[in-house]
């Protein structure tokens, strides 16, 4: 795989003891960014058909093709691993089954994980006993069937509250959006289930970041701000690609770009006649790093081969070097097998000549 990154890319990762954590699901990959030395160093886990992920320090959830995988950061398994120099180990805790849903967009609300069921046109959560709990649905879906008909994909979270919603369509009727996908798109606000904004091309990861409701319009390549007063879209940096997958750091916003699929006549009725189809006779797949008080692109790294699209981008602060194991490697169970996590009262009383 051939991936060629800007100077400055490897140089934010070294001023902000971040990494970033990028999925796709053409390529069934978890792909992380991780500052080594004085290189980028880019590491990947194999996931079918990954797309939606939560992340931070603590832990992290990913969606796949019939599973969400769960997983929770244990600090003392990293010094650990092969050289010594990571600083996170995020560990598989729990596999739920879901179906194939087309999983999208998830997050985290307080404790509870939300995430779009892009299938069945919805909000869930989980539970232990269904494959999944639709919680909320827009106005003007009449029912759950797995049908995809508004092509439900992106969620927002606000004060622990799933708050924003993005879809391509306000169709009712099986992938009635496909029938104006050039400027057929809608934000909606889940608690009053209401537009917030209508005619978008195709958007896609709504944000709420430093008082803004923040969304990527996919049709048009570009990064955008939504005025809540006026309803009005006012775009804030344009790049080359499909944008989809978007997380901020500080006043850098890190933004997904994909090609576009065109290798079959479904994947061509799909990306037809859309602006940036019109606009770029060729995009580009990687991740475009802007500044989002200039409007500016200061950094990226392009997939030159094999990766084509990405879903979800996410920044993991305070994680310069991290890990994800989702079963037990033969290299890693010697550390695992012996390994364990305990609450805060049982941890108090283990001798303190045992290690955990």
């Amino acid at each position: 795989m051939k991936i060629k990154s800007s100077g400055s890319f490897l140089e934010i990762l070294q001023k902000t003891n971040m990494s970033l954590l990028v999925s796709t699901y053409q390529a069934g990959k978890l792909m992380f960014f991780r500052n080594q030395g004085n290189t980028l160093n880019s590491h990947f886990r194999t996931f079918r058909k990954a797309m939606g992920v939560a992340a931070n320090k603590t832990r992290l959830a990913v969606g796949t093709l019939n599973h969400i995988k769960e997983f929770y950061n244990m600090p003392a398994i990293a010094p650990k691993l092969e050289g010594g120099k990571h600083d996170a180990c995020y560990l598989l805790r729990n596999t739920h089954v879901t179906g194939n849903i087309d999983i999208h967009e998830m997050d985290w609300a307080g404790d509870e994980l939300w995430f779009v069921n892009t299938k069945f046109s919805c909000l869930c959560t989980l539970d232990d006993e269904h494959s999944f709990v639709p919680r909320w649905r827009p106005h003007f879906i009449t029912g759950y069937a797995p049908e995809d008909r508004c092509h439900l994909n992106g969620l927002a979270i606000v004060d622990d509250k799933p708050k924003y919603v993005t879809s391509l369509g306000v169709g009712d009727t099986l992938q009635a959006w496909r029938e104006n996908k050039r400027d057929g798109g809608v934000i909606m606000d889940v608690e009053n289930n209401e537009f917030v904004i209508r005619g978008l091309s195709m958007p896609h990861s709504p944000r709420w970041y430093r008082g803004k409701l923040w969304v990527l319009e996919s049709g048009r390549g570009s990064l955008a701000t939504v005025d809540l007063d006026t309803g009005k879209l006012e775009t804030v940096a344009q790049v080359p690609g499909f944008t989809r997958g978007i997380d901020f750091y500080r006043n850098l916003a890190f933004i997904g770009l994909s090609k576009l699929r065109c290798k079959s006549e479904s994947d061509r009725a799909i990306f037809s006649d859309i602006p940036l189809t019109d606009e770029f006779d060729e995009r580009t797949c990687g991740v475009w790093v802007v500044d989002i008080e200039r409007g500016e692109t200061v950094a990226n790294v392009i997939f030159e081969d094999l990766i084509e699209e990405i879903f979800a981008v996410k920044v993991l602060a305070g994680a310069k070097y991290p890990e994800i194991v989702d079963i037990i490697e033969p290299q890693l169970s010697s550390h695992l097998g012996t390994s364990f996590a305990l609450e805060d009262n049982a941890l108090a009383q283990v001798p303190t000549t045992i290690k955990l």
